[in-house]
Order: structure tokens, then sequence, then C-alpha cells
């Protein structure tokens, strides 16, 4: 663990939270040469909750970064989505885009994390772990200066200021809930589980999403399940389910995730006896659920702001390129003077994320409610996974992946639809 920092050792920006979108900002905040501390309350490495899945929407992120995502540093590549629903399997390449990858990654988030933390570090981050933050430090006039944290197993109380706070805290957002910014009720959440287990099916080069999850009394449920092999003998298995319906509150998610993978053929092994580590789960809070996303100088970066995509469950991608994106409005701000101006520059944030962002979620909140309806999901599944042509404009909606100039009829028709939905 490193040494605590005196109040002589301020920062330029404090980050809370060493997650991707944590990370990523403390490696830009750097690469702009300011001082930025970046405080982890766990110490690496640590178990988050996930599918481990990256797209290339991920890979993006992690190149602009300089992250080595070779299989000799522990990464292993996928060149698609196969989709297993309706009776039909059908497999999807990742689209050849001149914005994005033709691939995407999996890579356990225990070391993940902290490759990404470590890279900010390479950049001169200052990351200091074990270090749980407890609330924001208030001026006079009730913006946020710093923020009061607990260190290390004796849990010494100890205050880090700087004029600028990036709140990347995940789906908890407690720097967000000390300000006042509360969970918006009419966004959608969703909730997540996953186990590993040891499968012969460990290197398969394609992600693997199932649309077809069912409780006792055999209702389609909104949402799917996964199967992406680690490459390291493990295969993560997971599904998450949405609040659209009753089945939100009334499912016991470790039965289901038991059930479903039931039902698979036993030579995957995906049973008790080659479970590695127990059931996991954890909330997915989707399309802006909690806003705004700027306030009184805390700037809200992945989770803790909402940003999960409500077609697919996607955390990561969000989490990094809103990290980014904080990062070079902070930094600007920063160029100006304590004051009018670089509050003018904070307050942009907003407005870039919604830029960025608002009207895709918008769209996506209607898919949810869509898809909250069982009628809805077996037309879905039964007519629209046989016709290729639409399951690949899917694809490209689902994961965000379209080219913003020129590309092919489907990414203009996105792009168009993006483009006049309101960002609310």
């Amino acid at each position: 663990m490193t040494e605590i920092p005196t109040a002589a050792q301020d920062a330029d920006v404090v980050v809370v939270g060493a997650g991707p979108g944590g990370s990523a900002a403390a490696w830009q905040l750097a690469q702009t040469g300011l001082d930025v501390l970046l405080l982890e309350k766990s110490a690496f490495p640590r178990e988050k909750v996930c599918g481990d899945g990256l797209t290339p929407r991920a890979v993006k992120s992690l190149v602009r970064m300089g992250v080595d995502t070779s299989e000799a540093n522990g990464f292993i590549r996928n060149r698609g989505l196969r989709i297993v629903g309706g009776g039909v399997t059908l497999e999807l390449p990742w689209p050849e885009l001149a914005s994005y990858p033709d691939h995407g990654l999996v890579r356990p988030r225990k070391d993940f994390d902290e490759l990404l933390a470590r890279q900010a570090q390479k950049a001169g981050a200052r990351l200091q772990e074990q270090t749980t933050v407890t609330g924001p430090v208030l001026d006079a006039a009730g913006r946020v200066v710093g923020v009061t944290a607990k260190v290390g197993p004796e849990k010494l109380e100890q205050t880090y200021r700087a004029p600028v706070v990036l709140a990347a805290d995940g789906s908890s957002a407690r720097l967000a809930l000390a300000l006042g910014i509360a969970k918006r009720d009419d966004r959608p959440m969703g909730v997540a589980v996953r186990r590993y287990y040891e499968s012969p099916r460990h290197d398969d080069d394609m992600l693997e999403s199932w649309l077809e999850l069912r409780d006792d009394a055999g209702n389609l449920l909104p949402g799917y399940g996964w199967v992406f092999g680690v490459g390291d003998g493990t295969s993560n298995v997971g599904l998450g389910i949405l609040n659209t319906t009753q089945a939100w509150q009334d499912t016991d998610y470790k039965k289901l995730l038991a059930s479903w993978t039931g039902g698979m053929p036993g030579q995957w092994q995906f049973d008790e006896e080659h479970a590695v580590g127990p059931v996991r789960g954890g909330a997915l809070p989707m399309g802006f659920n909690r806003t705004p996303h700027y306030s009184r100088g805390v700037l809200l970066v992945g989770d803790a702001g909402g940003a999960v995509n409500p077609f697919n469950g996607e955390g990561i991608a969000y989490a990094m390129e809103s990290g980014l994106l904080a990062a070079e409005v902070a930094a600007q701000a920063l160029a100006s003077p304590a004051g009018p101006a670089r509050e003018r520059a904070l307050q942009g944030y907003v407005g870039a994320m919604k830029d960025a962002y608002g009207g895709y979620y918008t769209l996506g909140r209607v898919f949810v409610q869509l898809i909250g309806h069982p009628q809805v999901m077996n037309v879905a599944t039964k007519y629209g996974l046989p016709r290729p042509l639409l399951m690949k404009f899917t694809l490209k909606l689902l994961a965000n992946l379209t080219d913003p100039r020129g590309g092919d009829a489907l990414d203009r028709v996105i792009n168009g639809l993006v483009k006049v939905t309101p960002a609310a």
C-alpha cells in the first residue's frame, strides 16, 4: 500500500474508484500533466461481477490507452456474437467499420481492472488502494473541494482536497447520493449473476448470447444469458434480467441460472461439479438513471451516472468512454482560473454526455419497455432470428457499432434514428 499523502500533497483532481471508468479518467488526466489521485476502496486483485466480455467499443478505448491486448498478455480475442434462440443459432461477425476494430476480447475483471489502474499509474497517476471514500468536503458555498476517506485496515480518517472530483464509485454512487443526486425511477435497471465453470468451451472465439430465459411457469423473461470463454480453462456463464416486469422482484436468480445451465449439453460442464467459485450478482444502472452528470465540482463517471447501455447491458465500454470524456472536460476546466469560466467548462460535461449517448439511450429505454412484454419477446425470437439482415442491423444497434460518417445503409438508418431522438 502506498504512503498516505498529507494535506500538502493535494491533487489537481481526485478520482474516486479504480474501475475501468476511474482508471481511464486517471490515465487521461495524467497524460495532460495534471496531478491526479486515484482512490480505490479495495486492494488489487479484486473480484467484480461482470461477463468479462469486451466489445469493439471497449477495445477501442484500450487501444487508445496503449494497453497490450495480445493473447500473450492474457486476453482472448473473439470475432463476433453467436445468438441462440427460437430454435435458431446465428453467428454474427463484428461489423467491419472505420471507427472501431473488428474484434472483441475477454478478460476476467479480477485482473482487468488492475491492469487499467497500473496503466494509469504508468502515466503518472497516484493510485492509493484500501481507501474508502466516505463523503465530500464542501466549502462555504456548498461546492465540493475534496473527499473524506478511511484508509487501510486501521481505517484511518483522511481528507484529500482537489478543485475537481470525479466520482467513478460504481452503482452504489455514494458521492452522488451525498450530493442529493438520487436514482431516477423512470430509467431502467438490471440485475446480473454469473459463475465460472471449468469447460471445454473456454477457448470459444465468439461471445454467445441466449435470448430465451424462462421462469418456472415458462414465461419468457426480459433479458438474456451469456457464455463467454475466458481462455484459461473456464467459461464465464451468466444472465441478466431487466426491471420491466414483476419477474425483477420475484425471480430467484441463482435458481434461474442453475435451471438454465441444467438444460445445456452435459459435456459443456456447466454444473456444480465443475463450478469455480460461488454465484455472484450485481446491479446494472442503465440509460442515465442518475442525473445530472455534473454538480458542484463533481463529475459522474460510468455506473455512478447510470451509463450502462440499456440495449445490451454493456458497462465497461461506456465507463471507459465517459471517464475519458470527463477527464478531457476537467483538464479544460482547470486550464481556466477558478470562478465562472471554470464552472462553465465543467457544466459542459452534462451536454457532452447527452451528445454522446442521449438519443441512443432514449431509444434504449423504449426497447427495454418493449421487451418487458413476453409477447414482444416471443415474436422477436420467432420471426427475427431467422432473418440474417435484420439480425445484422440488430447487432449494430444493440452494440452501438456504426460509423458516424458514411458507413453502409444500416449505419445511416441507425445514425438517423439516434439523431432525431431527443436526449431526455
